[in-house]
């Protein structure tokens, strides 16, 4: 018990930790208890990572800061309307396809796994197949609501897809903009002499923007990969499992094996039992392969330098403190978590090696 008492004392008598863990704490329950309402902030402060780096690379090359801000933020609000134009209309009309063909999908796979039972049946009980034809069905009839609450058709869909259309570029505009004067008014609220917080502030900023950038150009590559293979094995749905490929890369393990489903139930439904299906799930299968071996260690060389199972533990409690973002943001997450350890660690460390001398 007293040694318990001293490592408290110790540790919470050096006013750089009491501060790191106070900022540590407000920061965590704000985004637990606000995270949601303050959704369109948070989409504005990752797409102002991913836009600072063009905008630092124009004023290295001498453009003037105003000038660098407006010439990116043009480009990025004309490329937004590009793809918002390009991808929009046939994903939404893809969604009511989609849900309006659910239902003959689930009785073709519903039939052809009740046929399997019929040949194989001591391999597979009749009751064990009832039950994961009905839990199959459940999930299919959840899923067709849930996408059109989602998408556009949806009113849920239309007000945050105005919400984020409006507010999010105006406040991406001034983030871009005003960016050192926010970041000073933020350090008035801390003591000058903070080398701890500052030292964890450089690691989130330097992971958090590389990895949020680096991200994003992932699931536009996969993406689009994805879209072009779709389209030349003449896969329905093209665009919407696409968007789907693409965004599942968000979630690393996780995301590939929930993706590979809707993809293997949609050439089994156009095709059967064939070649073209057998096709269709190999390619996406080389497509998540070359991401997770080729892409990814090139644009995370540095930012991913983490045990499989430290990544799969935070995707697991980030993503249940904060759902989306928490899951997009589990591995920079975990590297700044790291970083915190690390820095109280020697911060501990250097406390000690002072109390000894």
């Amino acid at each position: 018990m007293n040694m318990v008492t001293n490592w408290f004392r110790r540790t919470f008598s050096d006013p750089q930790m009491v501060l790191l863990v106070l900022v540590l704490a407000i920061a965590l329950v704000g985004i637990t208890f606000f995270g949601h309402m303050l959704a369109p902030a948070i989409a504005a402060v990752v797409i102002t990572f991913l836009l600072d780096g063009p905008v630092n690379w124009l004023e290295r090359k001498g453009a003037r800061p105003l000038v660098a801000v407006i010439s990116v933020y043009l480009g990025f609000i004309l490329l937004s309307l590009i793809t918002l134009l390009a991808v929009m209309p046939p994903l939404v009309r893809q969604i009511g396809q989609f849900v309006n063909d659910a239902p003959a999908m689930v009785d073709s796979l519903q039939q052809a796994l009740l046929n399997l039972q019929a040949r194989f049946p001591n391999l597979i009980s009749e009751a064990q197949m009832q039950s994961w034809l009905s839990g199959l069905g459940n999930e299919v009839t959840n899923l067709g609501p849930q996408l059109l609450q989602y998408s556009l058709t949806g009113l849920t869909g239309a007000v945050a897809f105005v919400v984020y259309v409006v507010l999010v570029p105006v406040m991406v505009f001034f983030f871009l903009k005003d960016k050192t004067q926010i970041l000073q008014w933020f350090s008035r609220f801390f003591p000058n002499d903070k080398p701890l917080l500052e030292q964890v502030w450089r690691e989130i900023l330097e992971r958090a923007g590389d990895y949020a950038r680096g991200k994003v150009y992932e699931i536009l590559i996969v993406g689009v990969a994805a879209f072009i293979t779709y389209q030349v094995l003449g896969l329905p749905y093209a665009t919407l499992l696409a968007v789907a490929t693409g965004l599942s890369v968000i979630i690393p393990y996780f995301g590939a094996a929930a993706v590979t489903f809707p993809v293997a139930l949609v050439a089994y439904f156009h095709w059967g039992v064939s070649g073209e299906m057998a096709t269709a799930i190999i390619a996406y299968l080389v497509l998540q392969a070359l991401d997770g071996n080729v892409l990814v260690p090139l644009l995370f060389s540095e930012a991913v330098k983490l045990h499989p199972n430290a990544i799969i533990i935070a995707i697991l409690i980030f993503g249940g403190i904060w759902g989306f973002w928490g899951v997009f943001f589990a591995i920079p997450l975990a590297t700044v978590a790291n970083a915190v350890l690390r820095g109280w660690r020697e911060r501990a460390a250097g406390a000690d090696v002072s109390a000894n001398t």
